[in-house]
């Protein structure tokens, strides 16, 4: 079989399409697992059973609800000599009225506030920047990263939220910018 040079090219561009799809899909299974680590979830058993089938589906197990966990309080001030920063959005730390809101709501709205200081930092500098970069300005405003590898969850993080219409750009491996400081 003889493929044209374009055949070739769609092929390889649909098989990329395909890889990525997975890579998103495997990325998404480990921030599950992981999440799920941490809230103390069930263990799933090291070794099936005997009689378990090779083809039947992996059970899932549910997580149990736990309590809403507050993220680490800001550190103090810097010297009045450093450059202020922006304050951790409001929205960042549970606030009285909140405490019915599930642990997931809670991560979500976390989660968001990241992004937003992020944003910020990548901003402040005007330029692209590595995300161990970008773990340590966020660090210093109290924002931090569960995990062995917290430079891993960002980049994961930002990674997700690189794509078509999202608010940043992924520049390199690791390197992000906002999404539009590339189109101005």
């Amino acid at each position: 079989m003889v493929l044209s040079e374009a055949e070739a090219l769609a092929r390889l561009e649909a098989l990329r399409q395909q890889r990525d799809a997975i890579e998103r899909q495997i990325a998404d299974l480990l921030l599950y697992l992981d999440l799920g680590r941490r809230l103390g979830g069930p263990a799933a058993p090291a070794q099936p059973s005997p009689d378990a089938r090779a083809d039947a589906p992996i059970p899932v197990p549910e997580p149990t609800p736990q309590p809403a966990r507050a993220p680490a309080a800001a550190p103090p001030a810097p010297p009045a000599a450093a450059p202020e920063r922006p304050p951790v959005p409001a929205f960042a730390v549970p606030v009285e009225g909140e405490a019915g809101l599930s642990e997931t709501v809670l991560a979500r709205r976390y989660g968001r506030a990241v992004i937003e200081a992020v944003l910020a930092v990548l901003e402040e500098v005007g330029r692209p920047m590595h995300a161990s970069e970008i773990l340590a300005r966020i660090s210093e405003q109290g924002f931090s990263l569960p995990g062995q590898d917290p430079v891993a969850a960002l980049n994961t993080r930002l990674w997700k939220r690189s794509g078509p219409g999202g608010p940043l750009k992924r520049l390199g491996e690791a390197v992000y910018a906002p999404a539009d400081a590339e189109e101005a």
